[in-house]
């Protein structure tokens, strides 16, 4: 299954504060959590339970819309693509494992 969102961050966004005045960018575990719940509304009753990989290309400003594109694998393997848009530069990339929301163990 192939997937698409998009995430539009606000200018106001809280973790924007501090994260570097003068010059905000968000933070790379924002990005990550905007993808793995734009992933986890496509795949009901499953939850993300690893991020196997990310590499940072590109930081995000405010006001900034991402494009989030994603490809399932086997055994829950996602792998995703997050650029700016429109046909701007790839922000993140890399591999999620999901699984069954019901088995978590946390």
């Amino acid at each position: 299954m192939e997937g698409h969102a998009e995430w539009v961050v606000a200018l106001g966004h809280p973790a924007l504060e501090g994260h570097f005045p003068g010059n905000p960018i968000v933070p790379g575990a924002i990005l990550l959590r905007e993808v793995v719940a734009a992933i986890a509304a496509q795949h009901p009753g499953m939850m993300c339970r690893s991020i196997e990989a990310a590499k940072f290309l590109h930081p995000v400003r405010p006001g900034a819309t991402l494009a989030i594109d994603w490809e399932d694998g086997r055994n829950g393997d996602i792998r995703f693509i997050c650029s700016l848009c429109p046909a701007g530069p790839r922000v993140v990339t890399g591999a999620l494992r999901f699984g069954p929301a019901e088995c978590a163990a946390w």
